[in-house]
């Protein structure tokens, strides 16, 4: 059967939205009923799909390789790769009272950043770079890395997991001090469409004291020395 006009329409405007990589907002578009389902019955629910997936596609899902695979890939999206959407998993971001008054830029940098591009759902693998400056507290350094990991854990664009990690570190830290610069490849770009291997994508989010140039510029020379 033919499709509507405004459906074919639609399907144009967000494939057009896809190749853009456009997000829709900075909070990621979950909906409220999303964890009324445990992660077991998640995960059966997807191996079933995924496995209908397959069989589309011409795989032979009795080959002794094959056949496991709809469930690896179920328990991967729930518990491993899109564990972020599950606000139960954020990492707790305990703080301390900075007592020896320091007072200069903290950067924690190369932080490795694993998330998907959530309008194919290729990987994006990148380095993270994240800076405050204190207002009385202080943060445990892997505390950061494990905020910058449970945002990226959930399909995402780039410009809202940069948003994400700022808003986290601003609040946690209580400073609106922060600054978060990504950059990273994406697979949708070098595995299909232009297939481009060698481009990244850089997005920074300056808020605070980091607005100012010679702060911004600091953070930008301390990322770009090379660690040991």
């Amino acid at each position: 059967m033919k499709e509507p006009i405004d459906t074919l329409d639609q399907h144009e405007e967000f494939d057009q939205m896809g190749e853009a990589h456009a997000g829709s907002s900075e909070l990621t578009p979950i909906r409220s009923d999303a964890f009324e389902l445990s992660d077991d019955e998640k995960i059966k629910q997807i191996e079933h799909h995924y496995a209908k997936i397959m069989d589309i596609l011409g795989l032979d899902l009795t080959d002794d390789s094959l056949k496991g695979t709809p469930r690896r890939v179920a328990k991967m999206y729930v518990k491993e790769v899109f564990n972020g959407l599950n606000p139960a998993n954020r990492p707790e971001a305990r703080t301390f009272n900075n007592n020896y008054d320091y007072s200069d830029v903290v950067i924690e940098k190369n932080i490795q950043v694993n998330s998907f591009c959530e309008h194919h759902f290729l990987p994006f693998i990148g380095k993270a770079h994240v800076a405050y400056i204190s207002k009385g507290k202080v943060i445990g350094l892997s505390k950061i890395n494990r905020l910058v990991d449970y945002y990226s854990r959930r399909p995402q664009v780039q410009e809202r997991l940069t948003l994400q990690i700022a808003d986290a570190i601003s609040d946690a830290m209580n400073t609106e001090d922060v600054a978060v610069y990504i950059d990273s490849k994406h697979l949708c770009v070098s595995m299909r469409g232009i297939k481009d291997h060698a481009s990244s994508t850089i997005t920074s989010e300056f808020r605070g004291a980091f607005r100012d140039k010679d702060t911004q510029q600091k953070f930008i020379d301390f990322i770009r020395t090379p660690s040991e």
